[in-house]
């Protein structure tokens, strides 16, 4: 990808400037590792290797239900969001490809967009599709269900939608897609929760029988909201008897911030990786709820136990089995988006740097001799250990930025497209739906 030249510039200043005390760093933290018996060059390939997928509505400013307040630069269309993800990925090189979301992002020239993301070095990752909102000309509501809708012409009409996805994705070359519903009931009697299920799952089936060769369908499920009282898809048990019931193809996607505040997600994970059902993450944090908040703001350690678990499964499955999709799945009201998903990539390269230097061997001795505090405390040691020098170097030998919050502030990035971009819409909302061409 060729780096506006602004941006080039601002990372090769800023690197220079900290290359002798990251320098230093790594070689103290490499000889501290090292009397553990960790490679510090054998962390830093694996984090080097880590790829986490952008979500296209990400790179907009997000809002509530009560309102939203626009950044002068935001993108307005979806070309402009791949600009802003080219800038994501060249300041971290941990950000390679896009989630599209559809309709929001459904271009008028696929081609063009495809060869767009080419030209600026970003492929495409899971397709979202959308049956959670009515849209302009549609001609069924979804306001009582979509996919479970007791209408057949509705759920109809949402599989229509999905299969026109996958069409949109592989066109792109994308390979998965990615379905949440929002249906479900707010008031007990308003529907029976076996029939809505069986309804879900034929039309899911439906959708799976479209699947090209080589393709994933992702399950999101989520315990609550928009529907209060029940949804169809609430938790992972029922996303992994649907997955189980539609066969090899359907996996469970996990939304760190799609459950109640105390559920013990990193089990989850072991859980779903023991039954051949895990798919992958969708990267946020929250303090109440589905707050979509920055990866890592709210609660690290749970993040880092997380990617325990991933470690863990990565082991137990053979060689190059195990590739769970990876993507963040987050809203910045307040924020500069960019600024927001640096950090969020920053924080889940640290989570995985940290689970890597855990002693395996030690902490299944641990367990097996019923000695929790000791399996707690080499949890412990490794979560304490300050592996962004591991992560800065691992940025550096990949041509990005040591710092990539200097250097992007530096570039003055946002500010010129301030002065190049329309304006975006203001008002209430969770995302700026904004047209998909240029």
């Amino acid at each position: 990808m060729a780096q506006p030249q602004a941006l080039a510039d601002a990372i090769a200043r800023d690197n220079t400037a900290r290359l002798a005390a990251l320098e230093d760093d790594y070689a103290a933290l490499g000889r501290m590792l090292e009397r553990r018996g960790v490679s510090i060059e054998a962390v830093t390939a694996r984090v080097g290797a880590l790829a986490i997928a952008l979500p296209s509505w990400g790179l907009g400013v997000g809002g509530t239900r009560f309102a939203r307040f626009a950044l002068p630069g935001e993108p307005t269309t979806v070309f402009e969001k791949l600009d802003d993800c080219a800038v994501v990925h060249a300041l971290c090189r941990m950000t390679p490809t896009v989630s599209l979301h559809f309709p929001w992002d459904r271009p008028a020239d696929p081609a063009a967009l495809k060869d767009h993301a080419a030209a600026l070095g970003l492929g495409f990752d899971a397709v979202n599709s959308n049956t959670f909102q009515d849209q302009p000309g549609q001609p069924l509501s979804y306001r009582f269900g979509s996919l479970s809708h007791p209408d057949p012409r509705v759920r109809d009409q949402a599989v229509e939608h999905n299969l026109d996805c996958i069409a949109l994705g592989a066109g792109l070359g994308a390979d998965a897609i990615t379905v949440w519903v929002a249906d479900g009931a707010n008031f007990p009697g308003q529907q029976d929760h076996v029939r809505a299920w069986d309804r879900y799952l034929d039309s899911l089936s439906r959708i799976y029988a479209a699947l090209p060769d080589g393709w994933r369908m992702f399950l999101e499920h989520k315990h609550f909201e928009p529907a209060f009282y029940a949804t169809v898809n609430s938790d992972w048990g029922i996303s992994m008897l649907t997955a189980q019931a539609l066969g090899p193809k359907a996996l469970c996607l996990v939304d760190l911030g799609h459950h109640a505040p105390t559920v013990n997600v990193e089990q989850i994970v072991a859980r779903l990786h023991r039954f051949g059902k895990l798919g992958g993450f969708h990267f946020n944090d929250s303090k109440y709820g589905d707050d979509d908040l920055d990866s890592g703001a709210i609660d690290p350690h749970r993040l880092f136990l997380v990617f325990n678990e991933l470690v863990e499964a990565e082991r137990r499955s053979p060689p190059g089995a195990f590739r769970p999709a990876y993507m963040m799945d987050q809203s910045h009201n307040i924020t500069d988006p960019i600024e927001s998903l640096l950090s969020s990539a920053g924080a889940i390269a640290a989570a995985f740097a940290r689970a890597l230097v855990v002693d395996r061997e030690a902490l299944a001795a641990a367990q097996d001799a019923c000695d929790p505090m000791l399996g707690f405390t080499l949890l412990r040691r490794a979560f304490s250990v300050d592996v962004e020098p591991i992560l800065a170097m691992a940025r550096l030998r990949q041509g990005a930025a040591v710092d990539p919050l200097s250097a992007y502030r530096t570039s003055g990035w946002r500010q010129a497209k301030a002065r190049q971009r329309r304006p975006a819409g203001a008002g209430a909302g969770i995302v700026n739906e904004e047209p998909a061409a240029p």
